[in-house]
């Protein structure tokens, strides 16, 4: 853990965050490491009196109690209002440490607006850079993402009735630690940044560095490709609302018909979101399958579907959650 705050803070020439300036009260998530203790002294020192934080403890390490005095110390200087959030992030079968602690994340961070703040925040301001939008990009190419995952992370995102705002995904990691080490500011560093087991580490610690010596502008690059992504998503999108509209909800099974496989894929993916399943590649083909042979009255489907069904009811299909 790096040395406690200095005991006066100096103004920081941090990157933009004009993208913010119109906001009105709100809060920062604060780890406690150098990118969200950037942010934070950056949107406190912008706007006075405007900036509240919200610092989530995991449980999950030793470490954990000096993330939280870390906070504790610099929000107190730099008379930030703090809450902090403590969450069982012990992850379910088949959910991966990293998945189960994001997700406990954010519902801490909603829990702890609701609870402190009521409907006077509506927005939170997040931490992640450059280095972070390329590493979850790399992870999306890894496991074969579609669309959706190769969009990587938004700058704006709604979520449980909270605006998320990343206004620094254009700006390197090192950028921040560099503007705070030549001001003397500190941060607490995570032991298990360096733990190469979890492959987002491996990806930061191994393979930046090399794609860095290839191609020097992949930061900026790599963010084109995914905001081109998310551009093609939210086209996909529309076209799957329009094709809902047309064939259904429940989808009828003969106009799910007359579309082309990749729309019949499109819209049975946008049909599935909004009953709160999602097939996986092989499950979505599999249903895809069932349909184009469903073409008399006693043909039966009853495909699995993340946790739960799709079933012929009729002429139409149905989704049944466990």
């Amino acid at each position: 853990m790096a040395a406690t705050p200095t005991p006066k803070l100096t103004r920081v020439n941090f990157p933009s965050l004009d993208a913010l300036q119109h906001l009105g009260t709100f809060a920062v998530a604060l780890s406690g490491g150098a990118d969200s203790t950037a942010l934070l002294m950056a949107c406190a020192t912008r706007w006075p009196g405007k900036v509240h934080a919200v610092h989530v403890h995991h449980g999950l390490q030793a470490a954990a109690d000096g993330f939280e005095a870390h906070c504790v110390a610099l929000c107190a200087q730099l008379d930030v209002p703090l809450v902090v959030q403590r969450v069982n992030a012990t992850q379910a079968a088949g959910e991966s440490p990293e998945d189960a602690a994001r997700q406990a994340r954010y519902r801490a961070l909603a829990q702890a607006v609701q609870d402190n703040w009521g409907g006077r925040i509506q927005d939170i301001v997040l931490a992640q850079h450059a280095d972070d939008q390329v590493e979850t990009l790399l992870l999306a190419l890894s496991r074969g993402a579609g669309l959706p995952g190769l969009a990587c992370m938004p700058a704006l995102a709604v979520r449980d009735g909270l605006t998320y705002h990343r206004p620094w995904l254009h700006v390197p990691g090192q950028t921040l630690r560099d503007v705070l080490h030549a001001a003397g500011h500190a941060w607490v560093e995570d032991p298990t940044n360096s733990d190469i087991r979890y492959t987002r580490n491996r990806i930061r610690v191994a393979l930046l560095p090399v794609i860095d010596q290839a191609f020097p502008s992949f930061r900026q690059t790599f963010a084109r490709s995914a905001s081109h992504a998310a551009q093609a998503q939210t086209l996909l999108q529309e076209v799957a609302a329009q094709d809902l509209t047309h064939i259904g909800n429940p989808p009828a099974i003969q106009a799910l018909q007359q579309l082309s496989l990749a729309r019949q894929a499109n819209v049975l993916r946008h049909w599935l979101a909004q009953e709160h399943s999602q097939a996986s590649a092989a499950q979505l083909q599999a249903l895809l399958v069932q349909v184009k042979a469903c073409t008399t009255r006693g043909h039966h489907i009853d495909i699995k579907v993340g946790r739960g069904f799709v079933r012929r009811d009729g002429a139409v299909l149905r989704c049944y959650n466990l």
